[in-house]
């Protein structure tokens, strides 16, 4: 009897029924207020970015491979937030922290996937405007539709497999009784920290995944705009440089917002044990950039605000219709 016992206490262990979410422990006053300046924000995000995709797609002037890219990362964009803010406002609103095993996992690999997606996109991007910049009488030539297609076509392929390779190896963990995550969704670092057993074969598939998803990625942004600038700084007329950086600026925000978020929320990690510190800077990581990269594209390319103006003027319409049919 002592040794069934013995077993199920081992069993119970290695299980891992579900996980707490500690996430922003504040007063009971303060989680209204936190419950709507999230929704706010995911609602902002959700609706810009799927206005972004619906004009792109209906309006033929916008077929071409940087609009592409960005209607790809307008998608990634909503995934990405999608992934971790439903759940915590419902953790608000009900005041339960609790995440189960598998919804766990689920998030550690969706969040990885659009994490990988929004980045290597980024990439893609800044070769485009490479090409654009540099090359611009070859333009069409190189970004021909069958490239375009791979490209995104290949974003999404490695993306899911950096993701799967990070998120599998977590099944071999037993995690003990401590499942408290001071965050507000499953980050896979401190995922890893509550594991029993040993994780450094998990930390090593980390490191490789983030070297090979982030940081060469990273490298091919600041390659392609040494470029960029390059050929920029070669423009004799100023109006001329003003068109070619003006073709590109709205991009290198956006990756300035992206890496720097980003960056903030390793450097704030490894700087400070502060969970406070870092749940700030993973907001603006998760929630803040996707939130404000539809504004930064729409308000400075005249072709997207022209864009959404027909859009918005034809769902008027509709909808118009719609009341005057019903009536």
């Amino acid at each position: 009897m002592p040794d069934y016992f013995i077993l199920m206490e081992l069993s119970n262990q290695t299980r891992a029924p579900e996980f707490l979410l500690l996430g922003f422990s504040a007063k009971s006053e303060f989680q209204f207020l936190l419950f709507g300046l999230f929704l706010s924000m995911y609602l902002i995000t959700f609706t810009g970015n799927l206005l972004i995709i619906l004009a792109i797609v209906s309006d033929s002037r916008l077929h071409t491979p940087m609009y592409c890219f960005l209607c790809n990362l307008s998608l990634a964009d909503i995934c990405f937030t999608s992934t971790t803010v439903p759940k915590m406002l419902v953790n608000i609103q009900t005041q339960n922290k609790d995440i189960t095993y598998a919804g766990c996992l689920s998030q550690i690999f969706f969040f990885i996937v659009f994490g990988c997606l929004d980045n290597l996109l980024l990439t893609v991007m800044a070769y485009d405007r490479f090409v654009a910049i540099c090359h611009p009488l070859h333009y069409t030539v190189i970004m021909n539709p069958r490239l375009c297609g791979l490209l995104v076509l290949g974003s999404w392929c490695i993306s899911v497999a950096g993701s799967l390779l990070e998120t599998l190896t977590v099944l071999r963990l037993s995690f003990c009784t401590n499942m408290e995550i001071p965050h507000f969704f499953c980050d896979l670092p401190e995922v890893l920290k509550l594991a029993c057993s040993d994780t450094l074969i998990n930390n090593i598939v980390v490191y490789f995944a983030t070297g090979l998803l982030a940081m060469i990625p990273f490298h091919g942004i600041l390659l392609s705009y040494y470029q960029i600038v390059s050929s920029i700084l070669r423009i004799s007329s100023a109006a001329g440089k003003y068109k070619a950086f003006s073709t590109c600026g709205s991009h290198l925000l956006v990756v300035s917002l992206f890496y720097g978020t980003g960056l903030g929320v390793y450097f704030s990690s490894a700087a400070t044990s502060s969970s406070r510190t870092s749940l700030v800077a993973s907001v603006m990581y998760t929630m803040v950039t996707p939130m404000l990269n539809p504004f930064i594209y729409s308000l400075r390319n005249r072709d997207m605000k022209e864009s959404l103006r027909g859009l918005l003027i034809r769902m008027g319409t509709l909808r118009g219709r719609a009341l005057t049919g019903l009536s």
